[in-house]
């Protein structure tokens, strides 16, 4: 799916039929309301003229318009309902896929209730919008008809409806200038809110263990006090300038009394004329409101449009690349040539200090010190090896790099002597599996998380996974076996089983290379265990690749890189390392005391 291709029209073309039957249906309901005063006018005129069957056979007429109307208004609903759906369903699906394109390092650099904002809540008032703007704007030409009607009735009180509609107007575009401000002061607000919001009720576990729960309240609570004082400012303007546009209609209306009575005392119109010129004089309100309320929804519509789409923004959203080569049987061969690599540092320029030349705001991605500069090393194929050094030495940046999450700055990285960049991204992400600390478990039962990955997969396939990662004497104790719901987030399974489930769903998936990101650093030493039986099961059939804090948790590796600073300064097995590296041995026997 092309960027430049991606709007509100892309989605509304596929729906032309159903758009216009909507449009059509609106229009037609307000025309009959138009005609219907022109109607009851001439009604009004026959029967104080003494033509009482004349008058009456007119209202028959817009009775009929009436039930008429009525059908139409149905029909309009029911396109609406119907196709209003499957529109915001069909943009919040694009816009779910959209985001699993994006890199990993975008999601660090935003918040996550942007994104979900952009995915749910946009879409949802985008089309909401685009259906009361047709229904504003057939409106508002039905109501600038029936004013048009009324101000030729009389040259005098159709002066004064022209120029009430122009200080009206000028009163309205100064409020859509400060809302448009106020809407999107309120959007950034609302974001980070909702942000932390999911964060507290994905964490309580633990900010309940400790003892954070006032803390977090306060915290909470100040964020939706300043989201609340945020949407009562942008509620309260809009309040403000409504008061006075109604007082100003208000005493417009009563200015039209007073001249009507006026203008009757002089013969200068008919009971009838006055009647309708006053009957309709809201009319006029009908027109500012409607072309207000018109260039809000165009200025809202924009917002929202923009946050949803500029997720298709390449400059603004960076995306993963990949290639196009195919590696039909991958043996799991990786090696580093003289990478470097830096993480990058978002700034842009403040809200309301953009140049007239360019109203976007402008995105700077500027780099952080290096993690490396020129890293170099060779995994073979099949064999089990582990990154260790202490923190922020590089080790989790090395298996971001491998699995793709970042990519190098420069030199490359081959996977079966194949530049990673130039792999097909379902080659890359099949034959790959990444274990991090905490596994992230669906809401489903055991089988229906290993499905996700091979979703023909057998009972008996599932279950053999399950025993190589070591789970299966677990689950044969479970409620359901196999069947048994794990909770959101696996929150009804341990630590350790977690891992192990992670493990099974990377057998069962057939990746060539699994990764463990200090897979066992937060188990007790019976789960630690378990994963470490479960990760010696996978040598000889994978490339194994480790990070762990822990060394004794890696004494049987093939090979162990150790890290310091960006740079490998020594490499070898356990036993070399421990013997002829003194940094490694005083690390392992501190952890030990």
């Amino acid at each position: 799916m092309k960027a430049k291709k991606i709007g509100i029209m892309y989605y509304l073309k596929r729906y032309k039929l159903q758009v216009f039957l909507f449009c059509l249906c609106i229009a037609v309901s307000c025309a009959f309301d138009s005609l219907s005063v022109i109607l009851i006018a001439n009604s009004l005129t026959k029967i104080t003229a003494g033509n009482l069957e004349g008058g009456l056979r007119l209202i028959m007429y817009c009775l009929c318009l009436c039930l008429l109307k009525r059908g139409c208004w149905y029909w309009s609903n029911y396109l609406y309902y119907k196709y209003s759906n499957i529109l915001c369903g069909e943009i919040s699906q694009d816009l779910t896929k959209r985001c699993f394109e994006l890199s990993s390092s975008t999601f660090s650099e935003n918040n996550s209730g942007s994104f979900v904002q952009r995915i749910i809540n946009d879409p949802q008032q985008v089309v909401g919008q685009l259906a009361d703007l047709v229904d504003l704007i057939a409106n508002l030409l039905s109501a600038l008809a029936i004013v048009i009607y009324l101000i030729c009735l009389d040259p005098i009180i159709g002066t004064i409806y022209i120029v009430v509609i122009f200080l009206l107007f000028l009163l309205e575009r100064l409020r859509l200038k400060m809302r448009k401000k106020n809407r999107l002061s309120y959007k950034k607000i609302a974001d980070k809110t909702y942000s932390l919001i999911q964060e507290v009720v994905q964490s309580e576990k633990d900010i309940k263990a400790l003892n954070l729960e006032n803390k977090l309240s306060e915290t909470t609570k100040s964020e939706l006090d300043k989201m609340k004082n945020s949407n009562y400012h942008f509620s309260m303007t809009d309040c403000s300038f409504w008061s006075a546009r109604n007082l100003f209609v208000e005493v417009f209306g009563l200015l039209i009394l007073v001249l009507g009575v006026k203008m009757m005392e002089r013969d200068l119109i008919t009971m009838s004329m006055y009647i309708l010129i006053f009957s309709y004089r809201n009319d006029i309100y009908q027109v500012v409101w409607c072309s207000g309320t018109i260039a809000q929804i165009f200025t809202d519509i924009g917002v929202h449009s923009s946050r949803m789409f500029s997720l298709f923004d390449e400059n603004v959203y960076p995306t993963d690349k990949f290639g196009t080569r195919k590696i039909r049987q991958m043996k799991g061969k990786i090696e580093f040539k003289k990478v470097g690599f830096a993480y990058t540092e978002i700034k842009e320029d403040e809200e309301g200090k953009k140049s007239k030349k360019n109203k976007k705001k402008e995105i700077q991605r500027i780099k952080k010190d290096p993690i490396f500069t020129e890293l170099s090393f060779v995994i073979e194929p099949n064999s089990t090896v582990a990154f260790v050094g202490k923190s922020g030495s590089g080790k989790s940046t090395i298996l971001s790099l491998i699995s793709k999450m970042v990519d190098v700055d420069s030199g490359k990285i081959l996977i079966d002597n194949v530049n990673i960049n130039d792999i097909e991204k379902n080659c890359l992400r099949e034959n790959l599996s990444l274990i991090n600390q905490f596994p992230y478990i669906f809401d489903m039962t055991i089988k229906e998380n290993l499905l996700l990955v091979k979703k023909d997969a057998t009972d008996e396939e599932i279950i053999d996974v399950l025993k190589k990662a070591s789970l299966y004497d677990d689950v044969e104790t479970m409620p359901n076996g196999i069947n048994t719901k794990v909770g959101e987030s696996g929150v009804k399974l341990s630590g350790g089983q977690r891992q192990r489930l992670a493990i099974a769903r990377a057998l069962l998936k057939q990746s060539k290379i699994i990764i463990f990101d200090e897979s066992t650093s937060s188990l007790d030493n019976f789960a630690q265990s378990k994963v470490q039986h479960s990760i010696e099961n996978l040598k000889g059939g994978h490339t194994v690749i480790i990070v762990a804090h822990r060394l004794s948790t890696i004494k049987n590796v093939d090979k162990i890189f150790f890290l310091d600073e960006g740079k490998i300064i020594a490499s070898g097995t356990f036993d070399e390392l421990f013997k002829n590296n003194q940094q490694f041995q005083d690390m392992f026997l501190i952890e030990n005391i």
